[in-house]
């Protein structure tokens, strides 16, 4: 009766291996589909009412077709550059570029291969070969050096805004609900899978950040359910001075952003190092 038991106990055990074992298998293959949730043109709106911009076409060092929008800017105090969050498309943040105008800020909002009108499929090298075809982009619209545009990211989007900021100078950085490693979200969400061991897509900007030493501007809710609160303060610990960090009391990762927001950014704006841009 013993040896039964233990044969039972045995085989049931190696049966959960299994299964557990083939939940890690399909969570690899389809690693890239749990992370990017692209919504394709038409699905949006393409037509925002209140928002003048122009359509802005470019291409990607391997050739993808990338689409985005400009929106200009008589005398701008500050020309951006805004990378979105994984979900969606640039026609989802229209209320954003509305408010950015608003504030004399330029801003080119641009959808990664995948997304909206962009052509391809979404990777962590090609997310970040789109920024920078953006930031090229953006730079010869506005007539100004790349090392002036103010590049702002939220949630995935602030991955690649460090990314790049990381990689040459900019003139400032803005992060919104980001993270440090796409591992250590994913291990928050999947705590009893080894994510953090197997992942190939990391957007490490725990490391990148470093590398930037220009002025940080980095918000997080302390509601936020999809990328942990000390997820985003210990990315914030790890940036050089100067940087500020602001804290969205209440706020869920995908709430609007808040009167509080727009002001704090208002004054970093401000106070960013003085330039002439010549968006036209």
């Amino acid at each position: 009766m013993a040896y039964l038991t233990k044969r039972r106990v045995w085989q049931a055990a190696r049966l959960l291996l299994i299964a557990y074992l083939l939940v890690i298998v399909l969570m690899m293959f389809l690693e890239e589909s749990l992370l990017y949730f692209p919504t394709k043109y038409p699905d949006g709106d393409w037509n925002p009412p209140g928002l003048v911009f122009e359509d802005a076409w470019f291409q990607a060092a391997d050739g993808a077709r990338l689409h985005g929008w400009f929106v200009p800017c008589d005398h701008p105090r500050a020309v951006a550059l805004f990378a979105h969050g994984n979900a969606g498309n640039l026609s989802h943040r229209a209320d954003l570029f509305i408010q950015l105008h608003r504030l004399g800020i330029a801003v080119l909002a641009f959808d990664y291969r995948g997304y909206g009108r962009s052509s391809g499929v979404p990777t962590e090298s090609g997310i970040i070969a789109d920024g920078r075809a953006a930031r090229t982009w953006l730079a010869q619209r506005a007539g100004i050096p790349e090392s002036e545009i103010v590049l702002m990211g939220e949630s995935l989007g602030g991955a690649v805004a460090v990314q790049l900021a990381a990689e040459s100078p900019a003139r400032g950085l803005v992060l919104e609900n980001t993270f440090t490693s796409a591992p250590d979200v994913a291990a928050f969400h999947y705590p009893w899978l080894p994510v953090k061991q197997l992942m190939r897509t990391r957007f490490d900007s725990a490391a990148a950040i470093g590398k930037y030493h220009g002025p940080l501007l980095q918000f997080h809710g302390d509601a936020d359910t999809i990328v942990p609160f000390a997820l985003g303060r210990k990315l914030f610990d790890a940036a050089n001075q100067p940087k500020q960090w602001v804290v969205i009391p209440g706020s869920d990762h995908n709430d609007p952003r808040t009167p509080a927001f727009f002001q704090a950014l208002d004054q970093f704006i401000a106070n960013l190092p003085s330039t002439e841009p010549k968006a036209r």
